[in-house]
């Protein structure tokens, strides 16, 4: 396989140089983590089931009109993305009282919000991503005014349309985090949807039973964990016919 220089490499995807400027090669990791990397761990396949939910999520998306850094699958673990210079914010929408936000405010698990709650959190491992305000990040030039307004809106509409489509299928979704980037044509800037959206990023619940779909199950030790990432991907309609094989990751090239 094709030597690579690697450019990045987070907890649970490794991002390469793309065959073409302006392009990477995200590919999708097993690894798992919690509770700010102090838990690690290791899902069979989810990296497989992650490329495709994240593509298929992606795509519907721009369906919509939302900006995405997608731009097509290559192979079962990897999948071609715009560069773009990430916004280091990660933007929270809860729509269901779940996981830390329930304890913080006292809540049970399960409580539906009166409407969907917007939060900011500062990616960094180091400092355990701190939820963080619109005066902190406009203040330390993360983002600006113009910025977080686009980002908002854009997660609104993304957390609306999601929503929608995981009812549909038996699925509510509770929560998501996303992340933004700044992609530039020329001098042109816009601002759109970067990362993935998969069981990582969403909190999923069962509708019938309240069964977590979701990262949740490593995070709180509850078995199954492939099985739930499976189950998502067969509701979406796209479980690869031969499950989720492995396939060798690109060797790197420093």
């Amino acid at each position: 396989m094709a030597r690579r220089r690697q450019v990045f490499e987070g907890t649970a995807k490794i991002l390469f140089e793309g065959p073409e400027p302006g392009t990477l090669v995200q590919y999708f990791k097993d690894d798992s983590s919690a509770f700010s990397v102090q838990k690690r761990g290791v899902i069979t396949g989810k990296g497989v089931l992650n490329n495709r939910i994240s593509e298929y999520l992606m795509v519907r998306l721009a369906e919509i009109g939302i900006p995405t850094h997608f731009v097509r699958r290559l192979n079962m673990r990897e999948q071609l993305v715009r560069e773009v210079e990430i916004i280091p914010v990660q933007v929270a929408v809860r729509n269901v009282a779940a996981g830390s936000f329930a304890k913080r405010f006292g809540m049970a698990e399960g409580t539906p919000l009166p409407r969907s709650i917007v939060e900011y959190y500062y990616k960094s491992e180091e400092l355990n991503h701190p939820m963080v305000s619109e005066e902190h990040i406009t203040a330390f030039g993360w983002a600006t005014p113009q910025d977080l307004d686009e980002t908002m809106s854009l997660s609104l509409r993304v957390n609306d349309f999601l929503s929608g489509l995981f009812l549909g299928i038996g699925i509510r979704l509770m929560d998501l985090k996303v992340e933004f980037g700044r992609l530039w044509d020329d001098d042109q800037m816009r601002i759109v949807l970067a990362d993935e959206i998969s069981p990582d990023s969403t909190r999923l619940w069962d509708i019938r039973n309240n069964e977590r779909l979701d990262t949740e199950r490593f995070r709180e030790d509850l078995t199954k964990i492939t099985d739930a990432y499976q189950e998502v991907a067969r509701r979406l309609g796209i479980l690869p016919e031969s499950g989720p094989a492995d396939i060798k990751g690109p060797e790197t090239m420093q």
